[in-house]
């Protein structure tokens, strides 16, 4: 995908010191939302699939995991 301009407001002393450390905001302000919104999809995933996870843990809790038997350790 390209690049789009957007507008991003930050705290002065922050802008400042990114400034004088020669970081790349974009760049970091990029990676922030990116991972937030993993997380943002990953939860919302867990939440939508939450009953499966429960039924799932709760048939390995009565019956143990499907190929336990063959497990060496």
């Amino acid at each position: 995908m390209g690049r789009i301009k957007v507008n991003l407001t930050l705290d002065a002393d922050v802008a400042a010191t990114a400034r004088t450390l020669g970081l790349n905001m974009s760049r970091l302000a990029e990676a922030a939302i990116a991972e937030a919104a993993k997380i943002e999809r990953n939860r919302l995933w867990r939440a939508e699939n939450q009953s499966a996870i429960n039924a799932y843990a709760e048939e390995v809790a009565a019956e143990d995991l499907p190929l336990a038997r063959f497990r060496s350790f």
